[in-house]
């Protein structure tokens, strides 16, 4: 065969080639997802995050028509579970429901975090925020939060705050209220919620900063006092309880959040896929219902794609650096 025919032979093929890889592509960015997914959620069975994680994955299971098992996989304040997911394989099979502990806490309270969690994950989709709530033991001599600002400058030396834990979501709040306030209070880690609430509600601690679905019934209860949200805007759950900014702190902001992040890598038609399948999820009345009830306020369709997402986590890690290295928190 004449060199100039073998040549435009070969240039055919390797067009048809071109062409079969490009539809071969398409038809498995289709057929996701072809077999189950799994959603890690990297904190034992039974918390705040494990709870809106399965109640995310039972509507996403049918808007996806493949089942998302749930996989708990706790350890190292969270990074275990995640450390999974940013070493997976980037196929859409494998995704973590991330927080503010995990994705940015983390980067800077542990010595040697085990990822970058701005560039070891794609995001997904931002779905929630969960507000703290600042509350005192019910007999502190304090109504407000400039109140409370007052009394704790003033008897700093002899205040403790509790806490579910050195590093968690409750501990980290009230560093950045103590970072914002100027005062420097004991703080008594507890192994858990549960015991930290117990001896705030018997004047053995003077304050908490509380997950609002877990303060909620106490307060509701009159078992502790409500000092301030730690959002912009007031909780749903505690509709009469004033934000840090309306009581003169402007950025006082602590809240725990959960995101879907997949590992690094995965293709954008997969990503985007789960992405409407999250956002279609959370769009779902009875889903919205269940989130609330768990204190979350779920976020706006504008911020839950991608890309906001992606700066988000950057700006969270950034906010979180000060306080973290100010107070001297640290985790080997």
């Amino acid at each position: 065969m004449p060199k100039t025919g073998m040549s435009d032979m070969l240039k055919r093929l390797g067009g048809a080639y071109g062409i079969l890889l490009a539809v071969t592509g398409m038809a498995l960015a289709q057929a996701y997802p072809a077999k189950p997914i799994t959603m890690i959620i990297p904190f034992a069975a039974g918390g705040p995050t494990d709870v809106l994680g399965r109640v995310m994955a039972q509507r996403m299971s049918e808007i996806l028509g493949q089942q998302v098992v749930v996989e708990n996989v706790g350890g190292a304040g969270g990074m275990t579970g995640s450390k999974r997911v940013a070493d997976a394989a980037p196929d859409g099979y494998t995704f973590v429901l991330g927080t503010v502990g995990t994705h940015a806490q983390s980067q800077t309270m542990y010595k040697k975090p085990l990822y970058h969690a701005a560039t070891d994950f794609a995001p997904v989709a931002l779905i929630a925020e969960v507000p703290i709530v600042l509350i005192t033991r019910k007999d502190l001599p304090v109504n407000n939060l400039q109140e409370f600002i007052a009394y704790a400058k003033a008897n700093q030396a002899k205040m403790q705050y509790g806490s579910a834990g050195a590093g968690s979501a409750t501990h980290l709040g009230c560093v950045l209220l103590n970072y914002l306030i100027g005062v420097d209070i004991t703080h008594v880690p507890y192994r858990g919620t549960g015991p930290a609430m117990q001896d705030l509600q018997g004047g053995r601690i003077d304050y908490l900063c509380e997950i609002v679905s877990t303060a909620k019934p106490q307060i509701d209860g009159g078992t502790v006092k409500p000092i301030a949200i730690m959002t912009k805007e007031r909780s749903p759950a505690l509709p009469n309880v004033p934000t840090g900014l309306e009581q003169g702190v402007p950025n006082l902001e602590a809240y725990t959040w959960n995101a879907i992040f997949l590992p690094k890598g995965t293709p954008a038609d997969v990503v985007k896929k789960l992405h409407d399948a999250t956002v279609e999820a959370m769009k779902t009345p009875m889903v919205r219902e269940r989130l609330e009830g768990l204190g979350a306020v779920v976020v706006a369709e504008d911020r839950a794609t991608p890309e906001y997402l992606g700066q988000f986590l950057k700006s969270e890690i950034e906010k979180w650096a000060g306080p973290i290295k100010a107070s001297g928190v640290t985790v080997d």
